[in-house]
């Protein structure tokens, strides 16, 4: 991928789409988890959750796949947002420092992913100047 100053994640449990872009250009990339988890339901008098645990290899894939922007959307339906924004501070604190905004989105296409994070940092934008 060549380098965009701004990229959009949006994540779920079973796939990541992470969009690198500027505003003529659109670079898209698909990942998915190396164990895809399956609905889990809880049973009463069970011990745990009945939740799976997070993928730290998906994860952490999905962290590296946007090391060379300089400002980050995370966006996604549920928890995997907050579990991914929970990895990168774990593991590098410096690229969560480019976490510009988490936010909670449903199934949206790619075009309209792209749409909103292109309008997101528009307005971010306005305030702060760009550096690379």
């Amino acid at each position: 991928m060549s380098t965009h100053y701004h990229a959009v994640i949006w994540i779920d449990h079973s796939e990541a789409r992470v969009f690198h872009f500027n505003a003529d250009e659109v670079e898209s990339l698909v990942l998915h988890p190396h164990n895809p988890t399956r609905h889990i339901h809880h049973k009463a008098d069970t011990i745990g959750s009945g939740h799976a645990e997070d993928d730290q290899k998906f994860l952490h894939a999905v962290a590296e796949s946007v090391m060379d922007a300089q400002e980050i959307l995370i966006t996604g339906p549920a928890g995997t947002k907050t579990a991914l924004v929970k990895h990168i501070g774990k593991h590098d604190p410096a690229l969560l420092q480019r976490v510009t905004g988490v936010e909670s989105s449903d199934h949206p296409s790619d075009g309209q992913i792209v749409a909103h994070a292109r309008k997101y940092f528009a307005a971010a934008d306005l305030k702060t100047p760009q550096k690379v």
